[in-house]
């Protein structure tokens, strides 16, 4: 523990003295988006115009992911978690959180809580690591979040937690006319499909992490109607495993960048590949980590648009970065210099 603190405050002043890019993020009232290589678990961390972070999922156990995810925030100028949001109890997803909170302060925490049902609870660690407040999110629940003067309005907003959706709006709705197409998989009865699903809208920008919700419950939230809308950026449910990731969905959300956080041999599945690389509206695929298996040349982007190239993982990141008005929005990888800029639907 005496480790992680010491490699946090290193990485902070390292971070200050080299223009933090948070305190640039502040003065342009940009939201950025930066995901972190968790060598396939998820850690996706948001910083508000505000100057707010917001952690999705930590990844793995042990000091690996959670050196990593101290890392960006310090780099970020950080000084603590505000929102940590733990999608579900899979170790892939809440592992590093104890060993974080061990080094960081965490201010609340949102997840399922313990519910009736529950099939895979979470260890005493995750249970009982240190935050000044935990909160059980529920669909339709927004995270309170500071507002920025000169920016758009940001909100982060659960759209279905532990199976259910948020209402279906009242009044006449088109059906959506994907659902004709929709399939039915055998139930998924581990916690994936329990999976907190956020909708993050800043101005016209709209961003979907859905964590590793599953194939039966993503249509819920498309069919009959639409409960999501389009967005412009997917982070690819579930690293990418065809479990997840139906068709139904990716249609309907029609997003213009997809980004898997998949690892070397995990996620990437040719089916869901090959569905994302079909949609009319895809201008760009992004990978945290080249697919190494052996379909990996048909399942993979050019490596300009992928952050880790090799089998020997060198924890580098893709970073978004949303204009203050919402209406563009540029990806990069710092690691090997690409920058591209998108408009908003």
């Amino acid at each position: 523990m005496m480790r992680l603190c010491l490699l946090y405050g290193l990485v902070f002043i390292v971070g200050t003295l080299f223009n933090s890019p948070l305190w640039a993020a502040a003065a342009n009232k940009r939201l950025d988006v930066y995901w972190i290589d968790v060598e396939g678990g998820a850690a996706t961390l948001l910083v508000t115009p505000a100057g707010e972070s917001i952690l999705i999922d930590t990844g793995n156990p042990g000091r690996r992911d959670a050196d990593r995810i101290i890392q960006a925030v310090a780099k970020a100028g950080l000084m603590q978690i505000d929102h940590l949001v733990t999608t579900h109890y899979h170790r892939d997803h809440f592992g590093g959180a104890a060993t974080l909170a061990g080094a960081i302060p965490i201010k609340t925490v949102y997840d399922n809580g313990i519910f009736d049902g529950i099939r895979e609870k979470p260890d005493d660690e995750y249970l009982n690591f240190p935050a000044t407040k935990r909160v059980v999110l529920s669909p339709g629940d927004t995270i309170p979040l500071k507002q920025t003067e000169g920016a758009e309005k940001l909100e982060l907003r659960c759209l279905c937690a532990r199976q259910q959706t948020i209402a279906r709006p009242s009044g006449k709705l088109d059906d959506n006319t994907c659902c004709a197409d929709a399939i039915a998989k055998p139930i998924d009865r581990s916690d994936n499909a329990n999976s907190i699903v956020l909708l993050a809208s800043f101005g016209p920008f709209r961003f979907f992490d859905g964590g590793d919700l599953t194939w039966n419950v993503e249509k819920e939230l498309v069919c009959p109607v639409n409960l999501v809308g389009k967005v412009d950026v997917y982070q690819v449910t579930h690293h990418g495993l065809d479990a997840s990731n139906n068709p139904v969905l990716l249609k309907t959300l029609a997003p213009s960048v997809a980004i898997f956080n998949n690892g070397v041999t995990k996620g990437c599945d040719p089916n869901v590949f090959a569905n994302l690389k079909e949609l009319t509206g895809v201008q760009q695929v992004y990978q945290v980590h080249k697919n190494l298996r052996p379909d990996g040349d048909k399942n993979n982007v050019p490596d300009e648009f992928i952050a880790n190239l090799d089998k020997e993982c060198k924890a580098n990141s893709i970073h978004l970065s949303v204009d203050p008005t919402g209406k563009t929005y540029a990806v990069s990888i710092p690691s090997n210099g690409h920058t591209r800029t998108y408009q908003t639907k």
